[in-house]
């Protein structure tokens, strides 16, 4: 499993100066923060943005996020999949190879949102393998719809698109409603992306993306899901994505060296080494 570093972790920073910080401290890889992104992209140039990445040694294995493709209708859905074409082109630009999807906000889930999701979903993985890209699907708790691990698989496979996978983020696996044995249906086919996190000291019905804090410096038990990882033979990108404020107002150079040693230790036997630290083989 190869670590890398979700640039909602340091948001406070802008884009042309967390790169610099993330390759400073030996971050080999980035889940790009689609935003950050555009706001750099303001002033500057995509062939600019991609060699500051190429420049820093960054390979861009993610980028988060998009919303609004499953359930939005009319007008409302025409500017988010606009939005997403060019987000598409964005991506297929610096080579971006998976963007994150995330549930659309809904009150009240209607009985034919599942079938509505996923004609959606197999409709925005087609626009998406021709730039390139994988779709990986969000379960997110505070969701009344697509709110759990269980419920996210079961619209991939009947989305039937061999481009979506789902992006399994621990703080919303452990917070939420999906159960232990829901990891079961997880491969390492449609497992398309991770992200770590880790809670202290909060009870998880009332934990916010902003309780957020480095993995292994909290309560959740992310051993098992990474043994569990291991197992299906998982070998993708695990992102940190810590949304905490209190990290933002923090120089990101001091941010992003503790991270970094947090996801080493947490990933411990499963982290993988880049080639030029890999141990040779013998004989």
């Amino acid at each position: 499993m190869e670590p890398c570093i979700n640039q909602a972790t340091t948001l406070g920073t802008p884009f042309e100066a967390d790169l610099p910080a993330y390759s400073r401290v030996g971050w080999q890889a980035v889940e790009l923060w689609m935003t950050k992104l555009e706001e750099f992209l303001r002033t500057h140039s995509i062939s600019e943005a991609r060699s500051m990445l190429e420049g820093e040694g960054l390979r861009p294995v993610a980028a988060s996020f998009q919303g609004g493709l499953m359930l939005s209708q009319g007008a409302e859905r025409a500017t988010h999949w606009d939005h997403f074409r060019r987000r598409l082109d964005l991506l297929a630009d610096l080579g971006v190879p998976t963007l994150v999807v995330v549930p659309d906000f809904v009150s009240v889930p209607g009985p034919d949102d599942l079938a509505r999701s996923a004609a959606s979903i197999t409709e925005a993985a087609e626009l998406a393998a021709t730039k390139g890209v994988r779709l990986a699907l969000e379960f997110q708790k505070t969701a009344r719809f697509c709110a759990s691990l269980d419920t996210t698989l079961a619209l991939i496979a009947q989305s039937g698109a061999p481009n979506v996978g789902v992006c399994f983020d621990a703080f919303h696996y452990y917070t939420g409603p999906s159960k232990f044995e829901d990891l079961g249906y997880l491969t390492a086919e449609n497992l398309a992306l991770v992200q770590l996190s880790d809670l202290s000291g909060v009870p998880r019905e009332l934990a916010s993306d902003s309780d957020r804090i480095f993995p292994g410096d909290g309560d959740l038990p992310l051993g098992p899901i990474l043994e569990h990882f291991g197992r299906i033979g998982y070998q993708g990108p695990v992102s940190l994505e810590v949304l905490n404020p209190l990290f933002w107002e923090m120089p990101a150079d001091r941010v992003v060296g503790i991270a970094l040693q947090a996801m080493e230790r947490t990933l411990g036997d499963w982290l993988t080494l880049p080639e030029s630290e890999a141990p040779e083989a013998e004989g």
